[in-house]
C-alpha cells in the first residue's frame, strides 16, 4: 500500500523542478499555470533565482508547492502508482490536498503565496527563529522550553521523530533553549535558516488572515484519505479542511505520529514527491520496514520506475 508525502519549507533549492519541466510537458504546464495564477514569473525564481529570494517564505511556499505538483503530474503520467493515503509536512499539506483532488492547484498556489506573506508579516524578520534539537526526548524538551521561555515564546513546532524536534518562538528564547539543550546532552542543536517562527503562537495574526483567504475557496471530495498535521489521523471530510489549515499555522506538525498512523493502516511504501529528500530521511527512521523513495528529477523518476 502506497502513501504520497510532500515536503515543506527547508527543501527548496535553486533549480528545483527544472529537470522535469524541461523534459515533461505536464510539469512545464504546472509552472505556466503558477505564473498565470500569481501574476509573476515563479518559474524563473525556481529555476535561476537567488537563494536569498527563495528563502523568503512568501516565495518559498508557492515555489515548493509548484515544484511538488510538477513532480506529481510526472508521477501520474509516467507510473501507475495510486496512493491510499497522502500527507504533507507543514506547507506540504497543501500539495497533499491538491494530490487528492480536494483543492485546485491554482487556488493552492495563490493561497500559499498569501499564507507566506501573512506569516512573514506576523513577526518582523529577526524577531523570531526556529531551531532543530536532536538527541533529546519530547518530554525533556518540553521542560527545557518552559525553562528557556522567561516570559517569551518558545515551543515545539515539528515533532519529526521521537528524538528530533524543531522548536520555534522569539529568537532570544530559542537561543536560550539551544544552550540548555546542549547542556542536557543534545547531539545537535542549531538555528534553522528560516524567516519566521512557524507553527508557534506568534503566528496567530497569520492564522486569522488565512481564514479570510480560505473562505472564498471551493473544495471537492477527497479521492483518497489525507493525514493532517494537526491530528495525525486520516480524514476524508472536505468540510474540515479550512479549519484544520488555519489551526495548522500555530499548531505543531505531528509528523512522527502521522507516519505511525499510516504504518498502522498498512502503508508499506512512502513516495516523497517534490524537491529534496528530507522526508525520506525522516521516514526511514520512523518506519524501518517500509520502502522509501522520492521523485524530484529524471534520475529519481527512473529509480522509482525500476
Amino acid at each position: 500500500m502506497d502513501a504520497f508525502v510532500f515536503p515543506g519549507q527547508g527543501s527548496q533549492y535553486v533549480g528545483m523542478g527544472k529537470d522535469l519541466a524541461d523534459n515533461f510537458n505536464v510539469a512545464k504546464l504546472v509552472f505556466e499555470e503558477a505564473n498565470d495564477a500569481l501574476g509573476f514569473d515563479l518559474r524563473e525564481l525556481c529555476f535561476s533565482g537567488s537563494e536569498s529570494d527563495l528563502r523568503l517564505t512568501a516565495n518559498t511556499q508557492p515555489a515548493i508547492l509548484t515544484a511538488s505538483i510538477a513532480a506529481l503530474r510526472v508521477v501520474q503520467s509516467e507510473t501507475d502508482l495510486t496512493p491510499a493515503f497522502v500527507a504533507g509536512h507543514s506547507l506540504g499539506e497543501y500539495s497533499a490536498l491538491v494530490s487528492c483532488e480536494t483543492l485546485s492547484f491554482a487556488d493552492a498556489v495563490r493561497t500559499v503565496r498569501q499564507r507566506g506573506t501573512f506569516m512573514q508579516e506576523a513577526v518582523p524578520v529577526g524577531v523570531g527563529a526556529m531551531a532543530a534539537i536532536m538527541g533529546i526526548d519530547v518530554e525533556e524538551l518540553l521542560t527545557l522550553c518552559e525553562a528557556a521561555a522567561q516570559g517569551e515564546v518558545v515551543v515545539p513546532a515539528n515533532f519529526n521523530s521521537p528524538v528530533q524536534t524543531v522548536i520555534a518562538g522569539h529568537k532570544a528564547a530559542v537561543e536560550r533553549a539551544i544552550e540548555l539543550a546542549k547542556e542536557c546532552g543534545a547531539k545537535r542543536a542549531m538555528l534553522l535558516p528560516v524567516s519566521a517562527p512557524f507553527h508557534s503562537p506568534l503566528m496567530a495574526p497569520a492564522a486569522q488572515r488565512l481564514m479570510a483567504e480560505l473562505e472564498a475557496i471551493s473544495l471537492a471530495p477527497f479521492s483518497c484519505a489525507l493525514v493532517s498535521n494537526v491530528e495525525a489521523t486520516p480524514y476524508r471530510d472536505e468540510s474540515r479542511v479550512k479549519d484544520l489549515l488555519v489551526e495548522q499555522v500555530c499548531a505543531p506538525v505531528r509528523w512522527s505520529e502521522s507516519i505511525q498512523s499510516m504504518k498502522d493502516s498498512g502503508v508499506n511504501r512512502y513516495v516523497e514527491i517534490g524537491p529534496g529528500r528530507v522526508l525520506c530521511g525522516l521516514n526511514k527512521r520512523l518506519d524501518r520496514d517500509a520502502i522509501h523513495t522520492n521523485i524530484c528529477d529524471i534520475n529519481s523518476l527512473k529509480k522509482l520506475q525500476e
